[in-house]
Protein backbone atom coordinates (compact mmCIF):
# COMPACT_ATOMS: atom_id res chain seq x y z
CA UNK A 1 0.00 0.00 0.00
CA UNK A 2 2.47 2.23 0.88
CA UNK A 3 4.10 1.69 -2.36
CA UNK A 4 1.16 3.07 -4.44
CA UNK A 5 1.01 6.32 -2.38
CA UNK A 6 3.33 8.62 -4.07
CA UNK A 7 2.60 7.33 -7.60
CA UNK A 8 -1.47 7.87 -6.00
CA UNK A 9 -0.19 11.21 -5.24
CA UNK A 10 1.75 12.12 -8.33
CA UNK A 11 -0.85 11.29 -10.48
CA UNK A 12 -3.28 13.54 -9.38
CA UNK A 13 -1.14 16.57 -8.78
CA UNK A 14 -0.61 15.49 -12.63
CA UNK A 15 -4.06 15.49 -13.69
CA UNK A 16 -4.49 19.08 -11.60
CA UNK A 17 -1.78 20.34 -13.27
CA UNK A 18 -3.11 19.09 -16.68
CA UNK A 19 -6.69 20.34 -16.04
CA UNK A 20 -5.27 23.68 -14.80
CA UNK A 21 -3.49 24.31 -18.24
CA UNK A 22 -6.59 22.72 -20.35
CA UNK A 23 -8.63 25.60 -18.91
CA UNK A 24 -6.21 28.21 -19.31
CA UNK A 25 -5.37 27.51 -22.75
CA UNK A 26 -8.37 25.31 -24.38
CA UNK A 27 -6.26 24.65 -27.66
CA UNK A 28 -3.48 23.09 -26.21
CA UNK A 29 -5.93 20.36 -24.54
CA UNK A 30 -4.46 17.54 -27.79
CA UNK A 31 -0.66 18.38 -26.25
CA UNK A 32 -1.06 18.40 -22.68
CA UNK A 33 -3.32 15.30 -22.59
CA UNK A 34 -0.54 13.21 -24.06
CA UNK A 35 1.35 14.34 -22.09
CA UNK A 36 -0.56 13.78 -19.13
CA UNK A 37 -1.17 10.13 -19.89
CA UNK A 38 2.37 9.66 -21.00
CA UNK A 39 3.38 10.63 -17.17
CA UNK A 40 0.99 8.67 -15.74
CA UNK A 41 2.34 5.30 -17.19
CA UNK A 42 5.86 6.27 -16.06
CA UNK A 43 4.26 6.93 -12.19
CA UNK A 44 1.87 4.09 -12.49
CA UNK A 45 5.36 2.14 -13.34
CA UNK A 46 6.05 2.56 -10.05
CA UNK A 47 3.58 1.05 -8.38
CA UNK A 48 3.32 -2.11 -10.30
CA UNK A 49 7.42 -2.50 -9.43
CA UNK A 50 6.59 -2.04 -5.88
CA UNK A 51 3.58 -4.84 -6.22
CA UNK A 52 6.00 -7.22 -8.15
CA UNK A 53 8.13 -6.32 -5.08
CA UNK A 54 5.94 -6.91 -2.39
CA UNK A 55 4.83 -10.30 -4.15
CA UNK A 56 8.34 -11.39 -4.24
CA UNK A 57 8.99 -10.87 -0.71
CA UNK A 58 5.37 -12.57 0.15
CA UNK A 59 6.01 -15.41 -1.83
CA UNK A 60 9.75 -16.25 -2.03
CA UNK A 61 11.17 -14.92 0.91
Amino acid sequence: MVGALGPGIGIGLMVQGALQGIGRNPDAAGAIQTNMILGIVFAEAVAIYALVVALVILFVL
